[in-house]
């Protein structure tokens, strides 16, 4: 809606703290675990090592770029909102804004326990780190403390990396907001596909989530409706309503009748009786 931050100060407060964290930028919670991972890969020569290192610095790149972009377009760019969403416009409510704050200061502060955490035996007794697989440890003898983490960091690409995507965000959403419109047309081709998150949802949509109703239908009409429904339930009610309409005949209330099948049984039995006696 743009220009959230004079409606929602503390969510726009906290937001930037957890974009600041999530782009790993210093002495944030982010920044700590961001570059121990990069460091940790740095570090690693295990085969394609290097294209891990260089994805993960593209991805510390493009990661600032999309947080501020978010952060830009909500908080600082013009209004985009109609006059009767102006008017609701407010601050979250307290059962909303209390968990943002308590996840704000964990965000600032957390990597103060850094330390035994990822260089301590914090997880020593949940996880077990092969020796020629144990690239923190090779990071682990360079740490000089939180402080001394973080100033070398400075004499890495990483830092500089996010402050650039931070910096193209700026430029391209504050500065020159036409330049992202001339982008999305003169590749409106990549943007469809990107926009459409590369036809995924479409995909298991159509595909595997209307394979899945088809046989789901499928089995419901044959399953259920057919063998259970028609079949065992309805079917045997079926049979036991024909068979009753065929015994009532029998039943007709006439005593002639009743002796009569007497008499029938009583020549069957003494046929079966002297037919076992000759042979």
């Amino acid at each position: 809606m743009g220009g959230l931050r004079k409606y929602m100060p503390i969510t726009h407060w906290t937001s930037l703290i957890g974009s600041l964290a999530l782009i790993g930028f210093p002495f944030f919670s982010g920044f700590f675990s961001k570059d121990s991972i990069i460091g940790a890969v740095h570090h690693s020569q295990l085969g394609a090592a290097g294209i891990a290192y260089m994805s993960l610095l593209l991805g510390v790149f493009v990661t600032a770029l999309y947080s501020f972009r978010m952060y830009f377009l909500v908080f600082h760019t013009e209004e985009r909102m109609d006059e009767h969403t102006r008017s609701h416009l407010h601050e979250t409510p307290w059962v909303v804004t209390v968990p943002l704050l308590m996840l704000a200061i964990p965000s600032v502060l957390s990597g103060f326990i850094f330390e035994p955490v990822v260089f301590g035996d914090f997880f020593s007794r949940s996880i077990t780190v092969a020796d020629n697989h144990n690239v923190l440890g090779s990071v682990a003898e360079t740490f000089e403390g939180t402080m001394g983490f973080v100033m070398h960091a400075f004499a890495g690409p990483v830092v500089y990396l996010a402050l650039a995507g931070v910096a193209t965000a700026y430029w391209i959403y504050m500065v020159k907001p036409q330049f992202a419109a001339g982008l999305q047309q003169r590749f409106a081709l990549i943007h469809k596909v990107m926009d459409n998150k590369y036809y995924m949802d479409h995909l298991y949509l159509n595909v595997f989530a209307g394979a899945g109703r088809a046989i789901g239908q499928m089995l419901w009409k044959v399953g259920d409706v057919l063998m259970i429904d028609g079949v065992v339930v309805n079917g045997s009610a079926r049979l036991v309503g024909w068979f009753s309409t065929v015994v009532r005949h029998l039943q007709t209330g006439y005593l002639y009748h009743y002796a009569f099948a007497m008499i029938a049984g009583m020549v069957a039995l003494v046929s079966i009786f002297v037919m076992q006696g000759i042979f």
